[in-house]
């Protein structure tokens, strides 16, 4: 089977992981607080056994022992990447609904299987008067435990650093995470995110390093439609055409294997 074949095939795979990153990206463009995916490329360079050799010449009439240096590269995905930038702000009125304002920040929320971080800021109350996610995780405070709005409460407050306050009385303080390095979680659906497996992330008081919430509005997702389409088109046409390759590779292949069958007979 020749090169172009096996150059094809896994082109056309990686075009397949990227398209999947692509659809996901899209089907969530209106999801509050989503980050996309992309992804990074990379030249896997094949090196053959005479490309590490060096000859020395000793006169002008020396020829070279082996041919020149060949490397075949064949593309590979290096490596995927949540996008943390910030997304716009849009105004909803609800009092329970918070954007952050700052791309290293998060809420923590309390899930059966652990505590999770979130940009998603749309809140509900529980029946108790728990804020909460609308999949029922409770919304964390600062030092730990929930933030509940008593009964009867008439106006709810949330100021720039997270102070909750239900009619004059403040009921604790959002807590609002930073970590070290946000490449190091991962998404776990329902968008929410935690550290990947053996991975330490350190994590710390997002509102010291400038984080604030806006009450009455909610982050969009930083998915541009437009140009997440472009890119779906191209993928598309790049893997028509690594189609086109691995159909003339074969074709190649079997009329090869003809004259020589012929020659043989």
């Amino acid at each position: 089977m020749q090169a172009g074949m096996f150059s094809g095939l896994f082109a056309a795979l990686t075009t397949e992981h990227r398209m999947n990153f692509i659809a996901n990206n899209l089907a969530n463009a209106n999801t509050r607080g989503y980050k996309r995916d992309t992804v990074a490329f990379k030249d896997t360079m094949i090196t053959y056994a005479f490309d590490e050799i060096r000859e020395p010449l000793m006169n002008l009439q020396s020829k070279p022992l082996f041919p020149e240096p060949l490397n075949a590269s064949r593309v590979r995905l290096a490596v995927s990447k949540i996008d943390f930038a910030q997304g716009s702000m849009q105004y909803s009125g609800n009092p329970l609904d918070m954007a952050i304002n700052g791309e290293n920040a998060f809420f923590r929320v309390a899930t059966p299987t652990g505590d999770f971080l979130t940009r998603n800021g749309a809140f509900v109350l529980s029946e108790n008067g728990t804020i909460m996610t609308p999949q029922g995780y409770p919304l964390q405070a600062q030092g730990g435990g929930n933030i509940v709005i008593p009964q009867g409460v008439r106006h709810i407050q949330i100021s720039g650093d997270g102070q909750v306050i239900a009619d004059n009385d403040v009921l604790g303080q959002i807590a609002l995470v930073n970590v070290d390095n946000p490449q190091n979680l991962e998404k776990m659906g329902n968008n929410l995110y935690r550290p990947r497996e053996n991975v330490a992330v350190a994590e710390g008081n997002a509102y010291l390093e400038g984080g604030r919430i806006e009450q009455g509005f909610t982050e969009a997702a930083n998915v541009e439609v437009v140009p997440e389409m472009v890119n779906m088109i191209e993928v598309q046409r790049q893997f028509e055409a690594y189609q086109k390759v691995m159909q003339t590779s074969d074709t190649l292949d079997r009329a090869a294997t003809e004259k020589v069958g012929r020659r043989q007979g």
